[in-house]
């Protein structure tokens, strides 16, 4: 998914991303996204470890943010469900990857696929999100 429209703007605003640090990467495959983020004082618990809800929130703004904008304009995405599963962990200075993968695009439900590695290229988290889109209401 070509993202590099949308980068700047993202990058201009405050929010999770900027403070987790997150990278978004521009994808040859139209159903595919991905971000990267080094794991720093930012998103680490005091041993080190990144906080579990940064994998989430990586995977979780991986779509959010670029697969919203790409393939529902003018729409928000509410996160119906999120399942994350953590199988290995890294330390900090390292840096973890999200790649996520289309599988369903319907009208009103969007399901992901979202696998974070390690720099070797691990498994370090999956997570599966399914994403309501909705169309706000007009304002009158």
């Amino acid at each position: 998914m070509d993202i590099e429209k949308q980068k700047e703007l993202v990058e201009r605003e405050d929010g999770l991303s900027k403070t987790l640090g997150m990278e978004y990467i521009s994808t040859p495959e139209p159903d595919t996204c991905m971000a990267r983020m080094k794991v720093n004082e930012r998103n680490r618990q005091p041993f080190g470890f990144p906080l579990g809800w940064c994998h989430v929130g990586t995977g979780r703004k991986t779509l959010q943010a670029w697969a919203l904008r790409h393939y529902a304009r003018r729409k928000f995405a509410w996160v119906s469900t999120s399942v994350a599963n953590h199988v290995r962990t890294v330390v900090e200075g390292q840096t973890v990857t999200a790649y996520g993968k289309l599988q369903f695009k319907g009208q009103t439900l969007h399901e992901w696929q979202v696998d974070i590695k390690n720099e070797k290229g691990d498994l370090i988290s999956t997570v599966h999100v399914t994403n309501y889109i909705i169309t706000p209401p007009r304002k009158e």
